[in-house]
């Protein structure tokens, strides 16, 4: 750069040139100074290199200005300058743009460049500069801020810039945070330490202020409040942990101090605190500070250490930053709406009752709200204990302030309300609730001349010390404490107080009054003095207790209660009701074995019970134990749950299958979820649900009938099984003749297609004695045709499908480690194991062949079940121990197939080909689902061969050797006989 090129430079042009690659430090350091020196903001020792000619003196806008250089400072000066800048000693010059130093920063323009500072910096959250943002944060801190904004002549430009101001100086911990991303943070950037600093300013921001304020000018203070509230600077919380910010905690130390101080700073310290309190915007707002500074009252909090003196003290406060009570401002709503809407301790009572009683007419307004409060039945009937002796310490201390038989405390003693809450309270059934409202009563009464005596005040439990406590304090209230505790500048509360004409009265005749209640009253024992013989010589230690009389006393009505609710005394069981509603069979569940299908079955259509406590039930019923041996247990346990999936099933159905699949359950429990899908899906299709072909189990004769009955009944988990062998068997049977032989002409016609319900149909005038209202009509019953596929086969499938996929990946994730440490799926009691896999494929069977006449049927239904079955038939879902993998691997013909997942398999496949043969002949399975159906045969092909030729599959004996052969023997003929009829049209031989 030249020398007469540098004398013509404008702050444009040296804005394109820090823009353009620089070849030289000291080229950088002439085009940097160029802007400072045309601001006022270069330093003395840069003065050396001003170049500035007559059009580039001129006065620029730095807040135009400064934004644009900043920002290329950080984004392209400093990644590559820095290094040599901090060699070369120029790096204040870049500080210079950012946080002017003394004495410069007093000017405007370096305020202007510390506000857009703020902004530049932040908005390159990952490359802060810390350095810059902590030397900006101790120089420019709020207080400074806003004495550059407040300059700003238009009204609306000055709110808008102090709300960006407010923006960024709050934004600065958590920006900072996420720049480091974990690593550490400074100390003074940090949440807890900067939120207290930054309280700190704006305490000092206000009392800076109150020597100059305009009460009219006070938006820019109210925004910054609205804002301190919205950040969460003013908790309601009376317990905060280290990092929870708090404004009043920071500062309240140095807020008492100021409103001690002597003179005119202290009464426009206090104008300017009540003034702002008052022109808040929002109720939410006032509430929010007024509820942070009760709870900020760190002496309210210790019960034994608040003394009179620390009362008035506290009310002092209160009065300097809120102002004297008074009901005739909008503020006092807030205040009174605080301190009745929340519970606070009982040293705050005393407390807001020592505040307001500088007002009569603001503790009259006070009494009215509190009475309103105490008096309601919501509030006797559901408030807590604590906030109980709240209300009250709150209107017995309102009440007291007043002198007795003064009309304020006769129109509480004569109100209606307070009359009938009275009643209210010594009816409630809470000892400790019920002597709040005696105490308040006992009190109100002696107040006005009358007297009333509940009794039974001795003792210490149920609330009895409590209103020992709370006389005392009615009759040395805070107001009148001992004057030789209190501070020199807390007299004067008290003496607002005691020159208030209204209340003030004769303490005499107020301690005479109720002198009649000060003291706990006697539970009627006797007195007994014992006489002392004057030529009496004995051991002390020899002398016995003197007893009033020669019997024991009588039992106190506490005694007697105490006594009654003693259950060791308690002998015999207790007789438990029986449930006539459904809440209340959920609720004697968990508590007792008394089942109640009939119940349930009695409230099928009657009105909505059951949906309401359905999912209650069968969470109840499912998890239910038979922990005390008791008869028939497991068989009135299922009969319950398959009532309630066949009366309601819409939310019985999945409420069973979602719990099917938690791990929680043992196989016990999950037996009983399969078989109450099974056998309600069955009795909603109107099918029967036991099997007539029950073969003997047990043909022993010598046993009693009871025990015969007993051993010879067949388990639930037999009846699934003996229903699928009738319904496979009558499939297979099927397949030796042809359908048309066995069905009718009509009846074939009628099944071939399902017709869905038509969305439009004839409305059939009828008379208009003959109408029935919908009201009145019998609910529609609920058929499974309707329900199968969109609440029980659906769900179940796809949730089958998800559980398997999760299962599978945690065993991939654990296969690479040793066999112990792997996670096997088909473990004792998962569900992938064989043996309730297997009955999971058994269910799915039968609720697919109870849907067969559903609209869903073929299209939904059929493919989807099928190819479940396949899959679980022909695949290896679960990794097994590597002795076995490798023990079947050695069998010659072997499979990894149990034989009872197997069986399962197939039946499936056999009831879904049936099914598709007897409702479209074929034609939907065979031409949409092509593929699928040829993966049935060559699977089934395949096993059949296998066994044919002697081959052995694990598990396999017994019954499921039969069963095994006679499933693939149905499968394979079943697929023979779709194939002999489609496939023609499902391969293409053009």
């Amino acid at each position: 750069m030249s020398t007469n090129t540098e004398s013509k430079v404008t702050v444009q042009e040296v804005i394109n040139h820090l823009r353009a690659p620089i070849h030289d430090v000291h080229d950088l350091v002439r085009l940097l100074c160029i802007p400072l020196e045309a601001t006022g903001l270069l330093p003395l020792q840069y003065r050396k290199y001003r170049t500035l000619s007559s059009e580039s003196s001129k006065a620029i806008d730095a807040s135009k200005t400064f934004p644009i250089l900043q920002r290329i400072l950080l984004e392209t000066i400093l990644p590559t300058w820095e290094p040599t800048l901090k060699e070369e000693g120029y790096m204040p010059l870049i500080q210079q743009y950012f946080c002017p130093d003394d004495p410069s920063n007093s000017s405007t323009a370096a305020g202007i460049a510390a506000l857009c500072a703020y902004s530049s910096i932040l908005s390159l959250s990952t490359q802060i500069k810390l350095d810059m943002l902590l030397k900006l944060t101790r120089e420019y801190p709020i207080d400074r801020l806003y004495k550059i904004i407040s300059e700003i002549p238009d009204a609306e430009r000055r709110s808008l810039a102090w709300d960006d101001c407010l923006r960024n100086v709050f934004a600065v911990p958590g920006k900072v945070a996420n720049a480091l991303e974990g690593r550490i943070i400074p100390p003074l950037l940090e949440m807890p330490d900067y939120t207290d600093n930054l309280s700190v300013r704006c305490e000092y921001l206000l009392y800076t202020l109150s020597s100059t304020f305009v009460p009219g000018d006070v938006s820019l203070l109210t925004q910054l409040f609205t804002k301190l509230v919205g950040v969460g600077m003013f908790p309601s919380s009376t317990h905060l942990s280290p990092s929870q910010p708090s404004f009043f905690r920071s500062t309240l130390l140095v807020i008492r101090q100021r409103l001690r101080e002597n003179g005119s700073s202290s009464q426009a310290y206090k104008s300017l605190w009540s003034t702002l309190m008052s022109s808040l915007p929002s109720l939410l707002t006032q509430q929010a500070v007024v509820g942070s500074l009760f709870a900020s009252l760190e002496s309210m909090s210790v019960p034994d250490a608040c003394n009179g003196s620390t009362i008035s003290r506290e009310a002092l406060l209160l009065q300097g930053v809120l102002g004297e009570a008074s009901s005739d401002t909008n503020f006092w709503q807030v205040i009174t709406a605080v301190i009745l809407t929340r519970t606070w301790s009982q040293n705050h009572a005393r407390l807001f009752v020592c505040w307001i009683s500088r007002n009569t007419r603001a503790l009259e307004s006070f009494i009215s709200g509190v009475l309103s409060v105490w008096t309601s039945p919501d509030h006797i009937k559901y408030s807590l204990l604590s906030h109980h002796r709240y209300v009250s310490a709150l209107l017995l201390l309102s009440v007291t302030q007043f002198p007795c038989l003064s009309p304020q405390v006769e129109a509480v003693a004569l109100s209606p309300s307070f009359v009938s809450a009275i009643g209210t309270y010594i009816g409630h059934t809470d000892n400790s609730i019920r002597r709040c409202g005696m105490l308040v009563a006992e009190i109100v009464a002696s107040r006005v001349g009358r007297s009333l005596d509940f009794g039974d005040w001795d003792g210490d439990d149920d609330g009895r010390n409590w209103a020992r406590e709370m006389r005392k304090l009615c009759i040395w209230g805070d107001t009148v404490s001992d004057p030789r505790f209190e501070d020199r500048d807390d007299v004067g509360i008290h003496e607002g107080v005691s020159s208030n004409d209204n209340i003030e009265g004769d303490s005499a005749q107020n301690l005479q009054l109720e002198s009649e209640v000060s003291l706990p009253r006697s539970s009627g024992m006797k007195t007994v003095e014992i006489p002392t013989d004057a030529g009496y010589d004995s051991d002390d230690s020899l002398t016995g207790y003197a007893s009033p009389s020669a019997g024991s006393p009588s039992p106190t009505p506490s005694e007697l209660l105490e006594i009654e609710q003693d259950p060791t005394l308690h002998i015999g069981v207790k007789k438990v009701s029986r449930p006539v509603y459904l809440a209340q069979l959920g609720a004697l569940v968990r508590n007792t074995h008394e089942l109640g299908e009939d119940l349930i079955r009695r409230k099928r259509d009657f009105g909505t019970e059951l949906v309401e406590n359905a999912a209650n039930l069968v969470y109840g019923f499912i998890v239910l134990n038979n922990n005390y041996d008791l008869e028939d247990f497991d068989d009135k346990r299922q009969r319950i749950v398959t009532a309630l999936v066949a009366c309601c099933p819409k939310v019985a159905a999945p409420c069973a299958i979602e719990e099917f699949f938690k791990s929680q359950y043992s196989t016990e429990q999950r037996f009983v979820i399969l078989n109450a899908l099974a056998m309600g899906a069955r009795e909603l299709a109107s099918l029967p649900t036991y099997s007539s072909s029950r073969p003997p189990l047990f043909p022993s004769k010598k046993l009693p009938p009871g025990l015969h009955q007993k051993y010879s009944a067949a388990g639930l988990q037999d009846h699934v099984g003996l229903l699928l062998g009738d319904i496979t068997r009558e499939a297979a049977d099927k397949s030796r003749e042809p359908v048309t032989d066995s069905l009718p002409e009509f009846n074939r016609e009628r099944q071939l297609r399902i017709r869905k319900a038509g969305k439009v149909t004839e409305v059939v005038q009828r008379p208009i004695h003959g109408i029935v209202p919908p009201q009145l009509q019998p609910p529609k019953a609920v058929t499974y045709t309707e329900v199968a596929a969109e609440y029980f086969i659906m769900p179940f499938i796809n949730r089958f499908w998800v559980f398997l996929r999760d299962e599978q990946v945690r065993e991939e994730r654990t296969a690479h480690r040793d066999i112990l440490f792997q996670y096997r799926g088909a473990g004792t009691g998962l569900i992938l194991n064989p043996v309730i896999l297997s009955h999971f494929l058994r269910t799915m069977a039968i609720l697919v062949h109870a849907s067969r006449n559903g609209p869903q049927w073929l299209a939904v239904i059929a493919p989807e079940a099928l190819e479940l079955a396949v899959t679980l038939g022909s695949r290896q879902i679960s990794l097994v121990l590597s002795d076995q993998v490798k023990e079947m691997s050695a069998a010659p013909g072997g499979r990894k197939d149990e034989a009872a997942v197997l069986t399962s398999s197939l039946d499936l496949a056999i009831i879904v080909l049936d099914g598709s043969l007897e409702q479209d002949g074929g034609r939907t399975l065979s031409l949409e689902h092509a593929v699928l159906l040829l993966s049935v045969g060559e699977w089934a092909g395949e096993v059949f061969k296998v066994l044919d030729s002697g081959g052995r599959v694990e598990g396999m004996g017994g019954t499921y050797e039969a069963d095994l052969r006679r499933a693939a023997a149905g499968v394979v003929l079943k697929f023979q006989e779709l194939a002999s009829r489609w496939r023609r049209s499902m391969v293409d031989v053009r």
